[in-house]
């Protein structure tokens, strides 16, 4: 018998060898760190008429800022725009709350992401704009829905696949609309060149409105992005690109994904800001930085950067805890709770006291609860929905039909006609001569 030669085989790697192409925990940037605190706001001046606009100072760490100068640290807010934002974020929350119990409870199925944590985000950010200005985000979507014209029974309804849904059961948790909100959407970053789409209409059409452009900091090395980036600042579009870094891309932290984390610089020739994402106070001023900075001063793109923090996993289907520690996740919630912090400031301001926000609490609890069961009694879609919502409504063609399973089997003249064909012909031959069990 003839040996076989192993002289070329390479032996197994060692530990040491494989340690080389592990990414190293690098040192901390140089830059000064972003505020992330829920409560550095200080009232600076409050009227004795309660109606007329309170003087709010944020703290010089709530921001940093890329070739731009920072936004005024006095703020000029009302009474009831505080504890309205209040009462949106309990009431945001408290939905996200109720879909992961839906979802525990088998009756939402497939995926779905909350954004318990985030709501400064979202509700500082609908505070900012105005019902002409578009928002367009990623899978993280349910309060953004509801803020923008959307219903709480609405979004519920679409997690549970019913017809009173905002997609009427066919989207899910991350295809949800309005005609200010272009989604929901499910592929990581794809929602960022249509944001700069929608800019460019904008631009167009000469509107008085600006694009808010959002994606997280996992989707922020996707090429897609820095393609936005480049096309948007050529044209000088009116559009805001919002990264809501949250610390974690999936199970990835963005120390170990991202070479450069100071995501408010990436834009290249597009200035950028840094926002403490925590703070509705500051996610407030800075988003009417942003649009003043695009709409009125129109100067092109701009990038927002919030720091934020999700407290649930990625998704309902991650623990949220293989890579990052329980007590890490409890000092966010216990140091730095965007509602916490709003409750403080309106308790110590004199506002509204602790029994009126407790009665707000109890409130949006009702909603949710009623918006919930009003979702769970909506019918399913029927079988004949399947042929609807396909087409624009009033553009249907008289009828559709698709390929009967015998002529899908049919050989084909093309070649790739002909190479599927074989394979639909295999597949019904093997099933035909397989013998019955």
């Amino acid at each position: 018998m003839v040996g076989i030669d192993r002289s070329f085989e390479f032996p197994p790697p060692s530990m040491a060898s494989l340690a080389r192409f592990r990414v190293p925990r690098r040192l901390p940037q140089l830059v000064r760190a972003i505020q992330t605190s829920a409560d550095t706001t200080q009232l600076h001046e409050k009227p004795d008429d309660l109606s007329q606009p309170l003087t709010l100072r944020l703290s010089e760490d709530s921001f940093q800022t890329y070739n731009c100068d920072m936004p005024e640290l006095d703020v000029k807010v009302t009474k009831n725009q505080l504890v309205d934002m209040y009462k949106k974020m309990q009431t945001m929350r408290r939905m996200e709350m109720a879909a992961d119990a839906l979802y525990k409870a088998k009756l939402i199925r497939g995926f779905c992401h909350l954004a318990i944590g985030q709501e400064a985000v979202s509700v500082g950010l609908e505070e900012g704009i105005t019902s002409e200005d578009r928002v367009i985000t990623a899978y993280r979507c349910h309060p953004f829905a509801v803020l923008r014209g959307g219903t709480i029974k609405g979004v519920i309804a679409e997690l549970l696949g019913r017809q009173a849904g905002m997609s009427n059961g066919k989207g899910g948790s991350m295809h949800i609309f309005t005609p200010s909100f272009f989604g929901g959407n499910g592929i990581v970053g794809a929602q960022v060149p249509l944001g700069a789409g929608i800019a460019f209409t904008q631009k167009y059409l000469e509107s008085d409105s600006a694009t808010f452009t959002l994606y997280g900091d996992g989707a922020s090395n996707q090429g897609q992005v820095f393609e936005a980036f480049n096309m948007a600042k050529l044209w000088d579009l009116p559009c805001v690109f919002v990264c809501e870094n949250n610390k974690y891309g999936m199970g990835t932290s963005a120390e170990r994904s991202s070479s450069n984390t100071a995501y408010f610089t990436r834009g290249d020739k597009i200035p950028g800001l840094q926002v403490n994402g925590m703070d509705v106070v500051a996610t407030l001023q800075a988003v009417r930085y942003a649009r003043d900075w695009t709409v009125k001063q129109k100067k092109g793109p701009l990038l927002l950067e919030f720091v934020t923090y999700r407290y649930g996993g990625h998704s309902m289907s991650d623990p949220g805890t293989t890579y990052r520690t329980r007590e890490e996740v409890q000092r966010m919630r216990s140091t730095q709770d965007p509602i916490r912090g709003l409750q403080r400031y309106i308790e110590e301001w004199g506002l509204a006291s602790e029994q009126e926000l407790k009665q707000l609490d109890k409130d949006a609890k009702a909603e949710v609860d009623a918006a919930v069961e009003e979702a769970k009694n909506s019918p399913e879609p029927e079988l004949k929905d399947l042929w609807t919502d396909i087409y624009y409504k009033g553009t249907e063609p008289p009828f559709m039909r698709g390929r009967e399973r015998e002529e899908a089997c049919l050989p084909s003249r093309g070649f790739c006609g002909g190479l599927l064909s074989c394979r639909f012909i295999t597949i019904k031959t093997l099933a035909e001569s397989r013998p019955s069990l």
